[in-house]
């Protein structure tokens, strides 16, 4: 890594603890640990031969998404203000000749002045979210993190797959599906608020318990994929039961309240003339048989 890349992330983390610590009235020293713990763990993942390992990186201490969000706030409260204005010139018009003699040709002027005015409002008001609209669409194209919980996105793990499939590979490369078990319920019980906290406390539990190498993707929904290098199939099962575990003794508190999770993981292996595709169905067919097997458990694709 370049001496420029280190001071731009750096700039960038900092920047975002600044913020973080404005943005909660209630900020204090163990939220300042936990970031910069979680800091630690971001950039000792940095690979160079990984893909988009420094940019996501750098994403890890930004959201782009909520920076677009505060344009869209920022601009929405200068096009207020302006019709705000726009509304007191049309009060003070009516007030100026409430008491006098109408001058009709002078008020239809005057009148057809704000109009214009507010006209040309609307314009600007429509190009700059024509504009947000295109930055977001943009963003949802080209970004290969989840904004939410800062792991790769489903357009990354298939362009990861597509690599692997194109080489042929001399280790072991095994395929997790995983799935929330009742996300619904939880959504529908505690709002989606508890439900976002849950997809983010799935993805930091993964990101502490897998190895560098390893790569975690958010493929949807409450789904989750994980891929395992260069490890055997002794060592997936050991893997995957640790995660399974950990998920299930871990206490997630939510508004005082003790919400229990747990997952369902699909497991394969790699082969030779996989694509994305075909390698992605088989574990979701295990993942599949895990649900209907109970939850809270793995089962291995049975058809390589």
């Amino acid at each position: 890594m370049q001496k420029d890349d280190l001071k731009s992330l750096v700039t960038q983390m900092y920047e975002n603890l600044l913020k973080q610590i404005d943005e909660q009235e209630g900020a204090n020293k163990e939220q300042v640990i936990n970031y910069l713990k979680d800091s630690v763990n971001v950039i000792s993942t940095i690979n160079n031969d990984e893909i988009d390992s420094m940019t996501h990186a750098r994403a890890a201490f930004t959201n782009a998404y909520k920076e677009l969000t505060d344009k869209s706030l920022a601009s929405y409260k200068d096009t207020n203000i302006r019709f705000e204005e726009l509304a007191r010139m049309h009060k003070n018009t009516i007030n100026e000749y409430v008491q006098q003699e109408i001058d009709l040709s002078l008020i239809t002027e005057k009148f057809n002045d704000i109009q214009s005015h507010m006209i040309d409002e609307v314009k600007k008001a429509n190009s700059i979210i024509s504009n947000l609209s295109n930055q977001v669409k943009v963003l949802e194209e080209t970004t290969n993190l989840d904004p939410l919980t800062k792991v790769f996105n489903r357009r990354a793990l298939i362009a990861y797959l597509d690599d692997v499939c194109s080489k042929t590979m001399n280790n072991q490369l095994h395929l997790l599906m995983l799935d929330i078990d009742n996300f619904k319920a939880i959504n529908d019980t505690y709002g989606h608020i508890a439900g976002d906290k849950v997809l983010i406390f799935i993805a930091n539990i993964f990101r502490k318990t897998l190895r560098d190498g390893d790569k975690i993707f958010r493929y949807g929904g409450e789904e989750f994929v994980i891929v395992l290098n260069r490890i055997d199939d002794s060592h997936c099962k050991e893997i995957t039961n640790r995660l399974l575990e950990l998920i299930r003794k871990s206490k997630l508190i939510y508004k005082g309240k003790n919400l229990q999770v747990t997952m369902s993981i699909g497991a394969t292996t790699y082969t030779q003339n996989d694509t994305p595709d075909t390698i992605i169905n088989r574990a979701d067919k295990a993942l599949y048989k895990a649900k209907m097997s109970g939850k809270d458990q793995f089962q291995i694709a049975e058809d390589l």
